[in-house]
């Protein structure tokens, strides 16, 4: 399973246009077969990062239906779709993504992803993008998924990771990893925003004081999905 993960640097006097391009174009049109389904179209919330930032991410079912996507892309049915959109944005970054093996999320089920626009209560979700290390970069995965992710599966827990990926081979500069986490206490972020972090939780034996040993740099975004985004 393959992951297409893009970040679109919305012209903001479209950006309704834009997402009704996802969807009633990109969404159904990806439906009506059998290689791809869209999963989340989400807006960075305006306030925490650059102004008409839309992520979106795409699960394709393996390398060869990425080669037929592609294709319709280049010269296909999608050509028209590609360059309609590309008048709505300033630019786009695409990253082909592979889910982390410890990945709650390693396959999609592409007859239970909604393709019709249906509606629903929308979410927040903090999507974290870490550079480990270039030596540190497997036990990163490792550690992350025995130590980080665990630790998130307390009832109490702000997060929930619902998904975990790195770059393709050779699709990306440099080897990083990327987890969507849905926010379930929106009030622990804004505790987390207005308080700094208490010294017990910084201490030796904590993930946020060993994680240093494999990574010290990450950015992290504040998403809110759109009320028909098929998952949310």
């Amino acid at each position: 399973m393959l992951f297409i993960h893009e970040v679109h640097k919305v012209r903001g006097r479209f950006e309704d246009d834009f997402e009704a391009a996802f969807r009633e174009g990109w969404m159904p049109l990806l439906g009506a077969g059998d290689d791809a389904r869209l999963l989340w179209y989400s807006n960075q919330a305006h306030g925490s990062g650059p102004a008409y930032t839309v992520i979106t991410v795409t699960a394709v079912r393996d390398g060869a239906a990425w080669e037929r996507l592609t294709k319709r892309v280049q010269n296909g049915d999608l050509q028209e779709w590609m360059r309609n959109v590309d008048e709505l944005r300033h630019d786009v970054d695409a990253k082909l993504l592979v889910p982390l093996p410890w990945s709650p999320l390693l396959e999609v089920k592409f007859d239970e992803v909604p393709v019709d626009g249906r509606e629903h209560d929308m979410s927040l979700y903090m999507e974290d993008t870490m550079w480990p290390y270039e030596d540190k970069f497997e036990e990163y995965i490792v550690r992350c998924g025995d130590v980080y992710a665990k630790s998130l599966e307390h009832p109490s827990s702000m997060l929930n990771i619902h998904a975990a990926f790195q770059p393709a081979l050779g699709s990306h500069v440099r080897r990083e990893v990327i987890l969507m986490q849905r926010i379930s206490r929106p009030d622990a972020l804004l505790d987390l925003l207005r308080t700094h972090i208490p010294a017990e939780y910084r201490a030796p034996g904590t993930w946020m004081y060993d994680a240093l040993d494999l990574r010290d740099q990450w950015t992290s975004r504040l998403l809110r999905t759109s009320e028909w985004s098929p998952l949310y």
